[in-house]
């Protein structure tokens, strides 16, 4: 980090070590051996050493930022309340703490304590009087035209997404989901940004700053994690739209909002949606709002105005294409739920 000029990085996204140590080795009542954080695992008694690293790595932070950046932290019960005492008491202004709750987190098998269902982010401004962004309306777009709250619900990284080695075991313990940076850099970076990520692990911020035509600057220290990092960033699509831009009754739907869907990969910014009979066209961006034309909203508006009706179900008028066949967006809000 010493080696960037000061003012360089318009965002900081950083998940560092939790300050943990592993009270002997742990398995499931089934032998499986366990990577989830639990009550066998120990805050280290050094907390001044703790402290020290933790200050040393957010003043450089502060350092790169421009005045107007803001940096997010991401932490557990052992570590995020140090941190957040450190930004202040480094000059950073607090905007939210934010909290990840997991909508599939690993059970406490011990059953000694309540399950650790949740993370929290915390969003800081570099200064009281930075004029940070916040793309407000991104993210009530994301969210089906309600205010994005800050209470996130959003499962853990699982299935083809998560990396792993040579065994077949996980390769990072704490990978970050996608759809939870996606989130992250679309409410608070514009495409050409720069990010940085101190502790970039398997590349999930270098690869979502690419989909979402972001720069990014990461470092990772460890071998196994850089080299799964490299590749994952190769592999990436820039989304080509980022930054600009049997079906269940209503009644039953389950209320997903649009946006999570783009977040979490079940349909791709750049996505092309049609009525049931194609006669108008609309294409999905990043922060789940549709462009038709010289239209732009969320599905519900768009199909309102390309219809000129008053209102409009978009979950039912919007339809993509699926093996030659158009299948209405409520197909995608069931997917989401298994």
């Amino acid at each position: 980090m010493g080696m960037l000029p000061p003012a360089s990085v318009h965002c900081v996204f950083a998940d560092p070590p939790y300050n943990l140590q592993l009270r002997g080795e742990l398995r499931r009542p089934d032998d499986s051996l366990v990577d989830a954080v639990d009550e066998d695992w120990d805050q280290f008694s050094d907390f001044a050493a703790y402290d020290a690293f933790t200050r040393d790595w957010l003043s450089e932070c502060r350092r790169l930022l421009r005045k107007d950046g803001t940096i997010w932290v991401i932490g557990s019960y052992h570590n995020i309340f140090r941190i957040g005492a450190i930004l202040q008491d480094l000059g950073f202004w607090i905007l939210n703490d934010v909290i990840w709750r997991k909508s599939n987190p690993m059970p406490n098998f011990r059953g000694r304590r309540f399950t650790n269902a949740h993370e929290t982010l915390i969003w800081a401004a570099r200064g009281r009087d930075s004029r940070y962004r916040f793309n407000y309306q991104a993210m009530k777009a994301l969210n089906d035209d309600l205010q994005m709250r800050s209470d996130w619900f959003l499962p853990l990284c699982t299935g083809a997404e998560r990396l792993r080695n040579q065994h077949g075991l996980k390769l990072h313990p704490t990978q970050k989901p996608e759809a939870l940076l996606h989130r992250v850099l679309l409410a608070s970076t514009s495409p050409g940004d720069i990010i940085l990520d101190p502790f970039l692990g398997t590349g999930t911020t270098a690869a979502m700053a690419k989909r979402l035509h972001r720069h990014f600057i990461g470092m990772e220290r460890h071998p196994a994690y850089a080299e799964a990092a490299i590749g994952r960033v190769w592999r990436e699509k820039p989304a080509s739209v980022a930054g600009m831009a049997a079906s269940p009754t209503r009644r039953e739907a389950v209320r997903v909002p649009f946006g999570s869907l783009v977040e979490r990969g079940f349909i791709a910014p750049g996505a092309a949606l049609f009525d049931k009979q194609r006669r108008v066209t609309a294409t999905v961006t990043a922060d789940g709002t549709l462009v038709s034309g010289a239209i732009r909203g969320s599905i519900h508006q768009v199909g309102a105005i390309v219809q000129n009706a008053p209102s409009c179900n978009g979950w039912t008028f919007w339809h993509f294409e699926r093996a030659g066949a158009l299948l209405p967006l409520d197909t995608l809000r069931v997917d989401s739920t298994l």
